[in-house]
């Protein structure tokens, strides 16, 4: 018997006891026989008394709730799942279903199990009816405006850029702030007035149930985001939710199969979740990505023009906490060797530290970015073409040099030029009509 099989045998329920809402926090209550979990969200109060529909915000906070179930329910993955609050309706039960189940594609498959949609948990809620959705605010009218998701990194960089027009009625939205997130936005032009910034706190007893030996790993946190953006615009009277997730985000990290470290920034979760607050909260705030037309080639190819950014944006996960690049890691290099194809090697020290394409001990990982028969590095990296191309212009940009290690042998094995990504443009996205043009018109720039 496996750990997952154990692991379900020892613990066959996992129960989402209830919710609270309080003036500065909302906290949801799980339990797993005696382990209880307690996750914490923390902020201002101003960012939720403006609500206008109560009824409407409990019910967004109690699926903020189910957003973050999962993250809990992984360390066990117990059969059975009860929601003794809130209701949830059986076309409900299949949409959390898929989402949990293709949102731990790499959780399973990095952790050896093998299981199906059908069978890797069964969603048991006490309630079924379920709220009717409305029009937005009581006169049908949001507020203008665009709540913008910050990460830190160049994509939500050329949102904040794509959106500048609008500054004046947008805010950033920023889970558990940095001096990256922060910066990025203070760049932009947004002042600590025009951001939301709210503080996620996990439960050490799961991080306690992680040292003992219990099951971790990847869990759909886009989704996370989602439903905690969705609560802070509804409550700031904002129209959209802009968020900066890029066409490619749709390529699985497995060849052969659909697992997708992604998922929940996919094409295919954002039409899930537009029907979703469609339909059990309200028609606004509007969520979709401004990016999914672009690859991530042509928004690489406007970050470049934005050098007031270089010195302060960063995605690197290992470098988080520091605000740094680790320079070390799979989402470095890819970042790296993006960059590579518009910057010179001066440049790109005074970002990284150093030459990532100089070092051979990465060429596992380069390797997987860029070849077919290996797994893509579980990163939120582009496509291969995407990391081909900037190889390849990236080499032609230093002709006459000598190229660094990892560049000179991939040229020598692969001389062909790819093809060119400059007019890429993904017509399934749910980009708003009036603002499509601001994509078109960058294209052109």
């Amino acid at each position: 018997m496996n750990r997952f099989e154990q692991l379900r045998e020892k613990h066959g329920e996992f129960i989402y006891e209830s919710y609270e809402i309080n003036d500065d926090s909302f906290v949801f209550h799980f339990r797993m026989d005696s382990h209880c979990f307690s996750p914490k969200w923390s902020f201002t109060p101003e960012l939720i008394k403006n609500a206008q529909n109560k009824e409407l915000l409990e019910y967004a906070v109690f699926s903020l709730g189910m957003s973050e179930l999962v993250s809990y329910w992984k360390c066990a993955c117990p059969p059975t799942v009860k929601i003794n609050c809130g209701a949830l309706n059986a076309d409900q039960v299949k949409w959390w279903k898929k989402l949990y189940f293709n949102g731990l594609g790499e959780f399973f498959y990095r952790n050896g199990i093998d299981t199906d949609i059908e069978n890797f948990m069964d969603i048991v809620p006490k309630n079924s009816h379920t709220p009717v959705s409305s029009t937005s605010a009581p006169d049908g009218k949001p507020e203008a405006g665009f709540l913008i998701p910050v990460g830190g990194g160049k994509d939500s960089v050329v949102t904040l850029e794509l959106l500048k027009d609008y500054k004046d009625k947008n805010a950033c939205y920023i889970i558990n702030p940095r001096g990256a997130t922060l910066n990025c936005a203070h760049t932009a032009g947004y002042s600590d007035d025009d951001i939301i910034g709210v503080k996620r706190t996990i439960d050490k007893e799961l991080l306690k149930l992680n040292s003992m030996g219990y099951l971790n790993g990847h869990t759909p946190l886009s989704a996370v985001i989602a439903f905690s953006s969705w609560i802070f615009a509804y409550c700031g009277g904002k129209k959209y939710i802009a968020l900066s997730n890029e066409s490619s985000a749709n390529e699985s990290n497995v060849s052969g199969t659909e697992i997708n470290h992604q998922y929940s920034k996919s094409t295919e979760f954002e039409a899930d979740f537009r029907m979703y607050t469609k339909t059990y909260l309200t028609d606004f705030p509007e969520y979709f990505s401004m990016l999914r037309p672009w690859s991530e080639w042509q928004i690489t190819k406007r970050f470049v023009t934005l050098p007031k950014y270089f010195p302060v944006f960063q995605s690197c996960n290992l470098g988080s906490k520091t605000d740094c690049w680790c320079a070390n890691c799979a989402k470095c290099l890819y970042v790296y060797i993006m960059l590579s194809a518009f910057l010179d090697d001066d440049q790109l020290m005074s970002i990284f530290g150093k030459n990532m394409l100089q070092n051979d001990e990465y060429k596992d990982m380069f390797n997987g970015l860029v070849y077919q028969d290996f797994d893509k590095p579980f990163e939120c990296v582009g496509t291969r073409d995407e990391i081909k191309l900037a190889l390849y212009t990236a080499a032609k940009k230093r002709s006459g040099k000598d190229l660094p290690y990892l560049l000179k042998e991939y040229i020598e094995k692969n001389g062909d030029e790819p093809p060119s990504l400059d007019n890429y443009f993904d017509k399934n996205n749910f980009v708003p009509k009036e603002f499509i043009g601001l994509l078109k018109r960058e294209e052109t720039l």
